[in-house]
């Protein structure tokens, strides 16, 4: 039996997230379909984690256990000759039998974009958060003492996630301007709760908007309140961008 690292990229646009489920297509499901298909034998993948619907990859990381000995880059080929064209896999690596995609990863990459202009982008609205407002980028920046480090974040948690810990570390938050109308989120840490980056990132737009002080989110943090946090934004801004896994 092989272990099969993927390293795949998706829009996440037309898809109900990453997990499989009973209604709707799901990137897990399709990934399954095709490889099934190349391989004539029944295969689960497992993703290092999920991602929502609407919510896009670029470095998402999987593994899969084989019985069949094709070449992985006939593997890698096949596949993205069937998959549809907003999924692809970028790259296939035999790995040892005890890789788990999920259980090993060390620390993931979140970005998020927010296109910061009177009118939306009629190319680009599919990947990102159009606030028509101005926001204050270095009072949002100010919040990235208070976010950093290890912390309870239930109150940037979705309510029905079901995990009892919701103690995670943010190794780095950055917070820039690539270009002018376009707010650039990136954020590490070693894991994430169900809708974490986007109630951190809904949180600092009500900064950025001047609706809420940055000393503000230390209080959030310490009140273990999701009402007391920002909205959740919404899907199409959030990227995977990379899972990091130790030497």
């Amino acid at each position: 039996m092989r272990n099969l690292k993927l390293t795949v990229e998706y829009d996440g646009t037309n898809y109900c997230g990453w997990q499989r489920q009973r209604e709707g297509i799901s990137i897990q499901g399709v990934l399954e379909e095709k490889l099934s298909f190349i391989t004539q034998e029944k295969v689960r993948i497992v993703g290092s984690g999920r991602t929502d619907a609407g919510v896009h990859a670029i470095g998402q990381v999987a593994h899969v256990h084989l019985q069949s000995l094709l070449p992985t880059n006939n593997i890698l080929r096949g596949m993205n000759s069937l998959l549809p064209l907003d999924i692809a896999v970028k790259k296939v690596e035999e790995v040892d039998e005890r890789f788990h995609a999920r259980f090993d990863a060390k620390s993931k990459v979140y970005l998020y974009y927010i296109c910061n202009q009177p009118t939306r982008s009629a190319i680009f609205h599919r990947y990102v958060w159009t606030v028509p407002f101005p926001l204050q980028v270095e009072a949002m920046q100010g919040c990235i003492p208070y976010l950093e480090g290890c912390h309870d974040f239930t109150s940037f948690s979705a309510l029905d996630t079901g995990v009892t810990n919701r103690v995670r570390t943010i190794m780095r938050l950055e917070i820039s301007v690539p270009k002018p109308g376009l707010i650039k989120i990136e954020i590490e840490a070693d894991g994430f709760l169900r809708h974490m980056v986007r109630t951190i990132v809904g949180t600092l737009v009500e900064v950025g908007k001047g609706r809420l002080d940055p000393l503000g989110v230390k209080d959030i943090l310490h009140s273990k309140d999701r009402a007391a946090a920002g909205p959740t934004a919404p899907p199409q801004g959030l990227f995977l961008k990379e899972v990091k896994y130790g030497e």
